[in-house]
C-alpha cells in the first residue's frame, strides 16, 4: 500500500510541478510530512530524508519535462545557464545546511517561505527593457516568439547570478527544486512570459537537483527503497504536465502557481505551530 501511495504522490508531484514550473518539491515535501504525521508506515520520513528523496525525484521530473519542452522550443537556454552559475553552488550549500533543521522548524520556515513567494505575484510585473538597458553589456537581451506573439525581456547578469545563488540555497535546504522561487522572479523581475519561465525553470531544476541530490546522497539522506517508487510516477507526471502547460494561458499558469503556494504554506505553518 505504501508503494502505491508513493507512486500516486510521485505522479501528482511531477504533474503539478511541471505545469507551474516549480519542479514538484513544494508538493512532494509537504505530502510526505503529512503522511509522517498520520501513518506509522511513514515514520522514516524525516525532513532530511524527505528533502533528499525530493531532490532525487526532481532529477527525473526535470528531465522528463525538459524533453517535452525541447520539442516546443520554449526553453531560454542562455538565461537558464546564467542562473545555473549561481544556483548550482547555492544548492550544494543549502543541502549541507539542511542537516541542522528539526521537524517543527522545517515545517514553519518552509510554510512562511511558500506564503512569501505567493505574495510576490501581487506585485507589478517588470516592463519591457528600455533603450539604456538594451545597450548595456550587463544585460542579456532576449526576443522570443510564442504562437505568433513576440516577447522582449532583459536579464541582468550579475543580479541574476546572485538571485539564483539565494534560490539555490533554499532549493537545497527545503528540497523544492528552486522553481517556486525562480518562476516568480523570472516573470515579475525580468519580464519573462509565463510559458518561457516555466520551461526554463524545469531545465534549470534538472541540473540543480542533480547537484543538490548528490550532496544529500553523500550525507546519507536518501532512502533508495522509497525513492525508486516515486520515479515512474514522476516521469509520467512530468511529461503529461509539460504537455498540458503548452495548452494553457499564461495568466492561468500564474494563478495555478499562486493558489498552490498559498495552500501549501498555510498547511505547513499550521503543522509547525502545532
Amino acid at each position: 500500500m505504501t508503494i502505491v501511495i508513493l507512486l500516486i504522490i510521485g505522479f501528482f508531484t511531477a504533474f503539478i510541478g511541471s505545469i507551474a514550473g516549480i519542479g514538484g518539491g513544494t508538493i512532494l515535501v509537504p505530502s510526505l510530512l503529512f503522511m509522517n504525521h498520520i501513518s506509522e508506515s511513514f515514520n522514516w520520513a524525516t525532513p532530511q530524508k524527505i528533502v533528499g528523496i525530493s531532490l532525487v525525484v526532481m532529477v527525473f521530473t526535470g528531465l522528463s519535462s525538459t524533453i517535452s519542452y525541447l520539442k516546443s522550443r520554449r526553453i531560454d537556454y542562455k538565461s537558464g545557464l546564467i542562473f545555473l552559475i549561481g544556483s548550482l553552488p547555492g544548492g550544494v550549500f543549502g543541502s549541507w545546511l539542511n542537516q541542522f533543521l528539526n521537524d517543527d522548524t522545517f515545517s514553519l520556515v518552509f510554510g512562511l517561505v511558500m506564503i512569501g513567494i505567493s505574495l510576490l505575484f501581487f506585485f507589478k510585473k517588470s516592463g519591457q527593457p528600455n533603450s539604456k538597458t538594451a545597450e548595456s553589456k550587463l544585460y542579456i537581451q532576449r526576443s522570443i516568439t510564442i504562437n505568433g506573439h513576440s516577447h522582449y525581456y532583459a536579464v541582468p547578469v550579475i543580479w541574476g547570478i546572485l538571485l539564483a545563488f539565494g534560490v539555490g540555497i533554499l532549493s537545497g535546504l527545503f528540497g523544492i527544486g528552486g522553481g517556486s522561487l525562480m518562476v516568480p522572479a523570472m516573470i515579475l523581475l525580468f519580464g519573462f512570459p509565463a510559458h518561457i519561465a516555466t520551461a526554463t525553470s524545469m531545465f534549470m531544476i534538472f541540473f540543480m537537483s542533480l547537484f543538490s541530490s548528490g550532496t544529500h546522497i553523500a550525507l546519507g539522506h536518501v532512502e533508495w527503497a522509497y525513492t525508486l517508487a516515486f520515479i515512474p510516477g514522476a516521469w509520467v507526471g512530468g511529461t503529461v504536465g509539460a504537455k498540458l502547460n503548452q495548452r494553457m494561458k499564461s495568466h492561468t499558469i500564474e494563478w495555478v502557481l499562486r493558489v498552490i503556494l498559498i495552500l501549501i504554506g498555510i498547511r505547513l505553518i499550521w503543522e509547525g505551530i502545532g
